[in-house]
């Protein structure tokens, strides 16, 4: 009896012990000076409870802000960052008292476009004084480029991004309370940037912009604010924004849930709209982002992306135009469009209950149903993927067609 007892106690230890040891073993690897993939180690494929994974994600969230900080913190102070041969300066204002959740930040676009460094240098700083929120960091970036398309070339996504995430690490920002805007060649790229990095901004608002051809769909699930001057005429400005808010339109109208917009044709005004386009900012600023949204619908643009909300493609199946629509209700999935022969889900208790298969259907045929773990290796996969505290998923599912 004595011998049973001892070889329960040994069994319930060793259990205990085993359940401990992947976040012991992610503590002891980060205090480390490593430069193996965590991929590799043992602990990090473990199944995790509910508890470990949000402690691992802390862990983990956390010692990537810290290798952040110590990486472009000389760029943050020189107020300029690198991204290849590109670099974009920036200034920035804080405005208000910093609310216990984080601060708000605002990017906001200047215009100018291909003309001179000078006359851009102008627009730049007309810019960091045009608009002022109540709360938050508002941040106006300078154009690596002098180009008519400054502001959605390729570079810019790469920039934006790591212009959020320090932005998070040095000013305290809340990721869920991003908000991109711009005038004139800065509207172009509000049209642009706004649905190619949708799963960044809680809003965006377009000033005075072109959109040329692109595609509104990812805008399901932010805020979208377009203002124009009647008279804006060049380019054909005013018919065009009056046009892409019909579509806006149309679109809230077949999905009551998304698309949430404004449209302000600003009667008497030309490109300059006197300010009256101020009204946006504190519109964008009753917005949160919706970082793990119901639905997703996702477009691929002109620059590839491989992530979007809790969704993601292998780079070389991606064209422009391909579509993956995915919308969810507890642990079932449906596919509504895909264009993909792969993709991912990201998951993570927000989402689902871990106790439970993860149904995903396609055509009204179950493709995946099983239950999934929690581990290490994809929590970490998707902080140094997104490094985003709200978009750190513990398990990834493959569906494939």
């Amino acid at each position: 009896m004595k011998r049973t007892v001892v070889l329960l106690c040994i069994m319930f230890c060793v259990e205990t012990l085993s359940a401990q040891s992947a976040v012991n073993r992610l503590k002891t690897w980060l205090s480390q000076s490593r430069n193996e993939n965590i991929a590799e180690q043992k602990f990090a494929r473990k199944s995790l409870s509910q508890v470990e994974a949000s402690e691992a994600a802390k862990l983990l969230f956390a010692h990537k802000q810290q290798t952040l900080r110590d990486e472009y913190g000389k760029q943050w102070q020189e107020k300029q960052l690198h991204a290849g041969k590109y670099v974009m300066k920036f200034d920035y204002r804080v405005f208000g008292e910093k609310p216990a959740d984080g601060r708000s930040l605002y990017i906001s676009m200047h215009g100018g476009g291909n003309t001179s460094d000078a006359v851009n240098d102008r627009q730049w700083s007309n810019q960091i004084r045009l608009y002022e929120p109540d709360e938050g960091v508002y941040l106006a970036p300078r154009s690596a480029v002098n180009d008519w398309n400054m502001w959605f070339q390729p570079h810019i996504d790469t920039l934006f991004d790591k212009l959020i995430q320090l932005a998070a690490a040095f000013e305290d920002v809340n990721p869920d309370k991003v908000y991109l805007m711009g005038y004139s060649a800065g509207g172009d790229g509000a049209y642009r940037m706004a649905p190619r990095l949708a799963d960044r901004w809680a809003a965006a608002a377009m000033m005075a912009g072109h959109p040329g051809d692109v595609s509104p769909l990812n805008l399901r699930n932010i805020g979208f604010s377009l203002w124009m001057g009647e008279q804006d005429s060049a380019y054909n400005r005013n018919a065009e924004a009056a046009r892409f808010g019909k579509l806006m339109d149309s679109l809230h109208q077949a999905d009551v849930n998304g698309y949430i917009h404004e449209t302000h044709i600003v009667a008497g005004r030309g490109h300059w709209m006197n300010k009256q386009d101020s009204a946006a900012v504190p519109w964008m600023a009753k917005f949160r982002r919706n970082a793990i949204p119901q639905k997703v619908v996702w477009r691929q643009d002109d620059t590839p992306h491989e992530s979007f909300y809790w969704l993601s493609v292998s780079l070389n199946e991606i064209e422009k135009g391909k579509q993956l629509i995915v919308e969810h209700a507890d642990n079932t999935f449906t596919v509504l469009k895909n264009d993909y022969r792969t993709f991912k889900i990201g998951l993570n208790d927000s989402m689902i209950d871990f106790s439970k298969p993860v149904k995903v259907v396609v055509n009204g045929k179950v493709v995946f149903n099983k239950k999934v773990i929690r581990k290490i290796e994809d929590i970490y996969a998707s902080i140094e993927k997104r490094n985003d505290s709200s978009l750190i998923f513990s398990a990834f599912i493959t569906v494939e067609i």
